[in-house]
């Protein structure tokens, strides 16, 4: 799922080539880090729902968070609630 969820953020900021992009952590905050915007974190939402379905809903994962907590979203709770909606068949390091 780690793997995956780089993949996508590669996509977003459109480096999908840069070998830097495998030094995303869990710890990685998207905003702080990596500088994603709310447009990246609704792109993401649709792009996770379209590869693992409906119930990897991060829009309304986000709505129930304070803003502090959206701005603190890391890779690692971004995975952690991806493997937990998508119902723990998942990899979470894969």
């Amino acid at each position: 799922m780690l793997h995956d969820v780089r993949a996508i953020i590669a996509e977003i900021l459109d480096t999908a080539s840069d070998p830097q992009v495998l030094q995303i952590e869990p710890e990685t905050a998207l905003i702080d880090d990596l500088g994603l915007e709310s447009i990246d974190l609704v792109t993401i939402g649709g792009m996770l729902t379209e590869r693992y379905g409906d119930r990897v809903n991060l829009a309304a994962f986000l709505a129930a968070q304070d803003i502090d907590q959206v701005i603190a979203m890391t890779v690692g709770s971004l995975v952690n609630f991806v493997v937990g909606s998508a119902g723990g068949d998942h990899d979470p390091e894969r």
